[in-house]
């Protein structure tokens, strides 16, 4: 995989060069969720090139990245769940998660990566999902009479459910997040790798676990119950997804090193 050297003087890579360099210095697509595959890392070829042609730094589009999801945050936490929030939210959510994926990109075309830049990216990620969560819990101890099918707070699905909703989703996600990178080190450890997790189709079924998909269904946070109701059809799939995945690993990494035996 080459990558080209960003100069310290004025005379930088040019976006088109840059964007040619990318097509060359992308990760594997196998099994990642379609949104993420052929949307995310798409766009943000775009947003890498361009902060190549700047000058920023890796790091430096993460601080971006997490700088416009706390915005997102902020309008979620703040404005009222109207339609006009909704989009707002999403297109934040949305945009932080593209300059999510750019700083891998950037780092890997300028040969740029480094332990203590991909610590920071994990880190950033490890917050990110569970304070949108969060927010949303915030959100709905809010406006309880707005999430409710019966508008009351003892109605369904309001009253308690409203709250143990977002709390179980930031649970889930902190877990499966914990999991995906504690497996894949005691991998390395263990000197494993998981073997491919698909073509194309498993791309599709994994949409529902994709982070773009998160971010576009606040698109709905307008529309009152509606919104509950996805959250928690995405909830439940997510939660469906991770508790098979983590017997998976568990079983896996249970079994002898020599075994031929491999994580799916």
């Amino acid at each position: 995989m080459g990558h080209i050297t960003t100069p310290s003087t004025a005379e930088r890579p040019g976006f088109s060069d840059t964007l040619r360099a990318l097509e060359q210095a992308q990760k594997p697509g196998i099994g990642v969720p379609a949104y993420t595959r052929w949307v995310n890392r798409r766009i943000a070829r775009y947003f890498a090139a361009a902060a190549v042609s700047l000058g920023i730094t890796p790091n430096g589009v993460t601080a971006v990245s997490a700088a416009i999801s706390a915005a997102g945050v902020i309008v979620l936490l703040t404005a009222p769940p109207t339609i006009l929030t909704g989009v707002i939210v999403a297109l934040l959510f949305a945009l932080g998660y593209g300059l999510d994926s750019a700083d891998g990109q950037v780092a890997r075309v300028t040969g740029a990566s480094s332990p203590a830049g991909e610590w920071l990216d994990h880190v950033v990620d490890s917050m990110r999902v569970p304070t949108v969560h969060l927010a949303t819990l915030v959100g709905f101890i809010r406006f309880p009479e707005y999430f409710s099918a019966s508008h009351t707070t003892d109605g369904f699905p309001g009253g308690w459910i409203l709250w143990a909703l977002p709390m179980a989703f930031t649970v889930l996600t902190a877990g499966h997040f914990m999991s995906q990178i504690l497996a894949e080190q005691l991998r390395k450890n263990r000197k494993t790798a998981a073997p491919s997790t698909g073509g194309n189709l498993r791309s599709f079924i994994n949409l529902h676990m994709d982070a773009g998909t998160l971010c576009w269904i606040y698109i709905f946070w307008g529309f009152g119950v509606i919104f509950v109701f996805v959250y928690a059809l995405l909830f439940l799939a997510n939660a469906a997804t991770v508790l098979l995945s983590m017997r998976r690993k568990y079983v896996t990494l249970a079994t002898p090193a020599s075994s031929p035996s491999q994580e799916a």
